[in-house]
């Protein structure tokens, strides 16, 4: 069986992917190693090239579209969101595309027992396509994606348009109607969603915050203190590296060991 994989992306240094896979590692057994390669859009092809035996690659930004544009095959799934977190090998070469951050949402959601009917998604990037689908497999019937820039849509809506769902957007402002939905979705890098903190929040809405550090975010703890339903990106990280764990082993991921890993390294990251 193939014994490497890693993380790509541009910075990497802060993964915490690394905990989590070398964790199931040693939990089933397996004498594989995980690393850590620093790689950005250009470098892909050649670090693709190089590893044609390896297990497999966590794709993180800036790579979530150019590991989908150099593989040579495309799941349904990271098809329908135009964008992949993970690169599996081919049997006769070549790479498959794959896209486990929807299968992360849709698990942290159903941990928090969160079920929205309507919904808001902060930011358009690649993690927004995949909160697109995680929301339609979730049930939400009403999607809004809040943007600074709206001409910068283009691919979320596509992705929406894809999967059937009449995707309504709207400029980012604390004032935005859109921010009364049952559960807002923040794919916004750390920081950008601060200023939203301090419009007021109810005790009916939940929050899933794809930042996990640092946590709590201004906005995760001001949704919790008005006694809404908070979900951590870290519990997101987790869940989406089960499903990678078991793309690249073809074994279940031991999910308590993984889970245990994580809330060692950050205990207060909400896993």
């Amino acid at each position: 069986m193939p014994s490497h994989a890693a993380v790509l992306g541009k910075p990497v240094a802060h993964s915490l992917s690394p905990l989590l896979h070398r964790a199931a590692y040693a939990a089933l057994d397996l004498d594989w190693t995980y690393e850590v390669i620093e790689c950005g859009e250009a470098d892909l092809a050649g670090v693709l090239g190089a590893r044609p035996d390896w297990a497999g690659f966590s794709c993180t930004m800036p790579l979530k579209r150019e590991a989908l544009r150099l593989a040579s095959e495309v799941a349904p799934v990271a098809a329908a969101v135009g964008a992949a977190n993970t690169l599996l090998p081919r049997g006769d070469g070549g790479w498959i595309a794959e896209n486990t951050d929807v299968a992360g949402m849709v698990a942290s959601l159903a941990e928090h027992a969160v079920h929205p009917d309507s919904a808001t998604i902060l930011g358009a990037g690649g993690t927004a396509q995949a909160a697109v689908a995680a929301l339609v497999v979730a049930g939400a019937q009403r999607v809004t994606v809040l943007v600074r820039d709206p001409s910068r849509t283009s691919e979320v809506t596509a992705t929406a348009a894809a999967l059937g769902l009449d995707l309504e957007v709207g400029l980012l402002d604390a004032d935005s109607p859109a921010l009364l939905a049952d559960l807002i979705v923040s794919t916004l890098p750390a920081g950008a969603a601060d200023p939203l903190a301090a419009r007021s929040w109810t005790s009916g809405q939940a929050l899933l915050d794809v930042v996990y550090e640092p946590w709590p975010t201004p906005l995760a703890a001001a949704v919790a203190a008005a006694g809404g339903e908070v979900v951590s990106g870290a519990l997101m990280l987790l869940h989406q590296a089960v499903t990678q764990v078991e793309l690249m082993t073809g074994m279940a991921a031991p999910v308590d060991e993984m889970r245990l890993a994580l809330a060692a390294a950050r205990p207060n990251a909400g896993v």
